[in-house]
């Protein structure tokens, strides 16, 4: 099974930015540990980040015909990002919507997502370990186990 794990605007500043609310650890040692997750649950994972919409949607344009489910953290266009939020809903794929923080504990603001309704669900202020726990997720839920 193929799973596109997408990152939005500023999650390649992980590790620099505000320490306190993202943690320490940088974007390519996240999906360090999420492809060793992915080898165990055999999961193929394609990695992909940008800072720009229209590259995201791109993205997942060219690349859901060829795959089973997407990860994404959309960073700030989980706010605003109604052209991304199409594109995953147009990929027909299941998705499951990642923050590090818990924006629903943040600014008032940070909590309405634009991207939540086309996903299967949100996993929200579980620092890097809601990409696995996402990923765990997603591999029972096409393996035909539900969405826990």
């Amino acid at each position: 099974m193929k799973i596109l794990v997408i990152n939005g605007p500023n999650l390649n500043m992980l590790g620099k930015r505000d320490r306190a609310i993202y943690g320490e650890k940088t974007l390519p040692e996240i999906n360090s540990l999420i492809k060793r997750e992915g080898r165990k649950l055999k999961a193929e994972l394609v990695f992909f980040q940008s800072n720009s919409e229209g590259t995201l949607i791109d993205f997942i344009q060219e690349e859901s015909g060829s795959a089973d489910g997407i990860i994404i953290n959309p960073g700030a266009l989980t706010h605003y990002g109604l052209s991304l939020r199409d594109a995953l809903a147009d990929s027909g794929l299941p998705v499951i919507e990642v923050h590090i923080s818990d924006i629903h504990a943040r600014e008032k603001w940070r909590a309405k997502s634009v991207t939540a309704p086309v996903a299967k669900k949100q996993i929200s202020g579980q620092g890097w370990r809601g990409y696995i726990l996402a990923l765990q997720t997603l591999v029972a839920a096409l393996k035909g186990e539900g969405w826990g």
